[in-house]
């Protein structure tokens, strides 16, 4: 048995991290602690090497609480449970959208360029983005000029792409920023943003639990110290998260991307102004036509792409962040019947009728 905890008598909180190449967690604390939001406990942080390890050392009491990328949790809850511990909050992601490593945009790419992703979700949203180059993944790039096999780990595998950059085989490639800066890499980046310059335009979500740190420790944690290394924004995005996405399988959750965002009232009018959304500004008014009092809006997308990038399946929602954990757990019974629908062949309204595939395939 773990033995009793020392919350009562708390004077500094022992925290570890679990770093990841595209989730640097230890650096999300170190700006925490020198912000002028550092929380006023004072915290001995240390590395820890995975999410066992750090499961352990909660369970015998050894640590208050560990901060790790939420993606090591997927699949995984169970365990937490099992050893009586819980997620207490996340932070923010910082920097959840990857970039592109070329010397041109993704519209200004020669018709036979080649572009290197190692996420099946982000070649989909490339096809779809850019039409005629050649989108490919490294194992499948190597194979085909006759390479050795790209390394497996995150860091290696990008340095790997960069050579060939920088040799002129391949014309750029898709990395996170988190590693691009680890690396220094000199050639230009170009971010693959959520929000395209034109209504209908290019987008590309987030992958699921992209740059999310969450932070686990034993159940009945106190509130009052969570709460001063949690985020607002970080706790909504960790929980609708969890709520739509975390029973998804891993091949299901690699064909998946999604952004959860706070929005305010003023920014969701200015661009549904200069997009002419109406539905977009109707969101922002109450029944009788007022623009609602209640600020603070939680911004909701999902999507899955077919592998031609030829058709796309999603649902954007705005909701207010009072009901957004309501509102949420709608959102995933329409999400699961508009898959349904969109992946089942279309039944014939009459025998003669020629045989019609299903919108989306989500074995492809």
């Amino acid at each position: 048995m773990p033995p009793p905890p020392r919350w009562t008598m708390m004077d500094e909180l022992t925290l570890a991290t679990i770093d990841s190449p595209d989730c640097p967690v230890s650096e999300h604390i170190a700006i925490l602690s020198a912000s002028g939001d550092a929380p006023e406990i004072s915290i001995d942080s240390r590395t820890i090497n995975g999410f066992s390890e750090g499961l352990a050392l909660l369970e015998d009491g050894e640590l208050d609480m560990v901060a790790m990328p939420a993606r090591l949790l997927h699949g995984r809850q169970a365990e937490m449970l099992a050893a009586g511990c819980e997620v207490v909050g996340a932070r923010a992601p910082r920097r959840p959208n990857l970039v592109l490593v070329s010397d041109n945009k993704i519209d200004y790419q020669p018709k036979s360029a080649i572009i290197l992703s190692d996420s099946k979700m982000v070649r989909r949203q490339l096809r779809r983005a850019r039409r005629g180059i050649r989108i490919l993944g490294p194992m499948a790039f190597a194979a085909i000029v006759g390479l050795d096999e790209p390394p497996s780990n995150p860091i290696p595998l990008v340095e790997w792409m960069e050579e060939l950059r920088q040799s002129d085989d391949i014309d750029g490639y898709i990395t996170s920023r988190p590693i691009y800066d680890e690396l220094d890499i000199s050639g230009r980046r170009h971010a693959l943003l959520p929000d395209p310059k034109d209504r209908g335009g290019a987008h590309f979500l987030p992958l699921p639990y992209a740059d999310l740190v969450i932070l686990m420790a034993r159940r009945r944690f106190p509130i009052s110290i969570s709460e001063q290394i949690t985020e607002p924004e970080g706790n909504t995005s960790w929980r609708v998260q969890d709520l739509m996405i975390s029973g998804l399988s891993e091949g299901m959750l690699e064909r998946t991307g999604i952004l959860v965002r706070h929005r305010h009232v003023r920014s969701l009018m200015k661009q549904a102004e200069e997009h002419k959304d109406i539905t977009l500004e109707q969101s922002c008014h109450d029944t009788e036509g007022e623009v609602l009092g209640d600020d603070l809006h939680v911004e909701i997308r999902l999507e899955i792409v077919s592998k031609n990038g030829r058709k796309t399946l999603g649902l954007d929602r705005i909701v207010r962040h009072a009901i957004f954990e309501h509102a949420t757990v709608s959102l995933v019974r329409d999400w699961d019947v508009l898959v349904r629908e969109a992946s089942r062949e279309v039944p014939k309204d009459f025998y003669k009728d020629a045989d019609a595939l299903a919108y989306i395939d989500l074995v492809e």
